[in-house]
């Protein structure tokens, strides 16, 4: 079956969002309708639609004009198994004491890691993102520095791999959660897969607003790889919810974005433990002082 995309880019929120409604009242009706901020500082959301029909050019031109936005450029997709693909790209990550792999390189796991199976399907958090790479290879030098957490969390979790990864090092449960339910599933699923259920619990909330992450906050160690805006809407809860001399971990930062974010999180009372760059993307471990 055929899929067609049709992506053009506005400024400003509401405005995306309200095209991004319109374009679910299109016919042929899109199967999905993205909204997403471009974190290059541009101040542009990029709109996408995805279709199992050829759009209707005249309908998408009149949409962009009505909003202010870019012209959609359309285009078809190839008939790719995207599954398949994956699984034949995406070869086992060594971060420190970690090795990620899926279940078609099970055989190639080494006797001296701490093993984190992640399924090909689930393209975000296997580790071969400079993000999760970077996150990765913090918790492994915290934990080489004498660092044992004790109470943990994982906040925007995704596939929850920086959560089990704590879970494979201390015995303590890890709090892990996301906005998106499906998320929260996949996060699910793969504690199951990795025999830590138990030991990795999984919630849907927005940041800390969640019964539970309140319940066990302070927190000495928590993850967020997530991106530059929502790390620094999240500074002052972070300030709240970690223990004095706690750490967090954060990623999902562009190089040139990373000292913002350190701005905003020496307000919150944090200060630099660790920086380390991968390709494009920044990871910071930071210390509550």
């Amino acid at each position: 079956m055929p899929t067609f995309t049709a992506l053009t880019t506005l400024e400003g929120k509401d405005n995306a969002e309200r095209l991004g409604e319109a374009m679910e009242n299109l016919d042929p009706v899109p199967t999905g309708v993205g909204v997403f901020e471009i974190e290059d500082g541009s101040g542009l959301w990029e709109i996408g639609g995805y279709f199992t029909q050829a759009p209707d050019d005249t309908a998408l031109a009149v949409l962009a004009v009505a909003f202010g936005a870019k012209p959609f450029a359309v285009s078809e997709l190839p008939d790719v198994d995207w599954v398949a693909k994956v699984k034949r790209e995406l070869t086992p990550v060594q971060a420190g004491r970690f090795f990620v792999y899926g279940s078609h390189d099970a055989d190639q796991v080494p006797e001296d890691c701490e093993p984190l199976l992640i399924e090909a399907a689930m393209a975000f958090g296997t580790g071969h993102h400079g993000t999760t790479l970077g996150c990765l290879n913090a918790l492994d030098r915290l934990a080489g520095e004498g660092f044992v957490g004790q109470n943990l969390a994982d906040i925007g979790c995704g596939t929850a791999v920086l959560a089990m990864a704590a879970a494979r090092v201390w015995p303590n449960t890890v709090m892990a959660s996301d906005i998106d339910q499906v998320a929260v599933d996949v996060a699910v699923a793969n504690v199951k897969a990795n025999d830590l259920d138990g030991r990795v619990e999984c919630v849907e909330a927005p940041g800390f607003d969640h019964a539970d992450l309140l319940a066990k906050a302070p927190f000495d160690l928590v993850f967020a790889n997530i991106l530059k805006a929502p790390l620094v809407m999240l500074a002052p809860d972070m300030g709240k919810h970690i223990a004095p001399a706690g750490h967090a971990i954060l990623s999902g930062i562009l190089n040139e974005q990373a000292d913002e974010v350190v701005a905003a999180y020496a307000d919150a009372g944090f200060e630099i433990h660790t920086r380390e760059e991968i390709g494009e993307w920044t990871t910071l471990t930071l210390t509550r002082a």
